[in-house]
């Protein structure tokens, strides 16, 4: 049995369900377009061709058995993923995931039963404007009091220890440090930064953009 189900395999639903088999995940692939599921089939553990707003044929595929379902619907068939999310909803799959278009979509997915909802345009708007106004910082989670970061080191702290750069009067933490040889957590005032490694840091988001401008 596949660990996940991604439903609808266009752009954005082949890259989901490629990526978890990249990630060593069986997936099942379910779309109504047979075309789209032969793109795919190789790859996946198992693909089937179904109308996933008809609840006999949902019925049908099992997915209450999978771990997390994705509904990967495309921005024309709006109406499609609404119905496709309550009916899984109604059949009580574990967890579902489901591509949201506006806000609007988002709570009426959330309101149908959807577990979680994301938008995948807007996300890539979010990491893109981040970059363009902040280049040191690579990417975060959060905002606001408190941020996760991940920022290129400064090429002045290179050869320097963590404890001599007095992070703390910024109320920033250092989480990790990420070089060639992977990421290094059991960190400590003498942990020294070389030339390269890039910091995941916690903090406020006006310490952590004041680093990423010492780039």
């Amino acid at each position: 049995m596949a660990e996940f189900a991604v439903i609808g395999i266009g752009r954005f639903g082949r890259a989901v369900a490629l990526n978890l088999v990249a990630q060593g995940q069986g997936v099942f692939a379910v779309d109504r377009d047979p075309t789209r599921l032969a793109r795919v089939a190789a790859e996946v553990a198992a693909t089937a061709v179904a109308d996933t707003t008809d609840p006999d044929t949902v019925a049908a595929l099992g997915l209450e058995r999978i771990a997390c379902t994705v509904v990967a619907i495309g921005s024309r068939a709006t109406e499609a993923s609404l119905l496709t999310t309550a009916i899984l909803a109604q059949r009580a799959v574990p967890r579902v995931i489901v591509r949201a278009f506006d806000e609007r979509h988002a709570r009426l997915l959330l309101a149908v039963g959807a577990h979680e909802v994301l938008n995948p345009e807007q996300e890539i708007g979010r990491r893109l404007a981040l970059r363009l106004a902040h280049p040191g910082i690579r990417d975060r989670i959060g905002g606001g009091r408190t941020t996760v970061a991940e920022v290129e080191a400064p090429e002045a702290w290179a050869g320097r220890a963590l404890g001599s750069l007095d992070l703390r009067r910024r109320r920033v933490t250092v989480l990790a440090l990420l070089r060639a040889g992977g990421a290094e957590t059991d960190l400590g005032p003498e942990s020294e930064i070389a030339s390269g490694d890039r910091l995941v840091l916690l903090g406020p988001d006006e310490s952590l953009h004041e680093i990423a401008a010492l780039l």
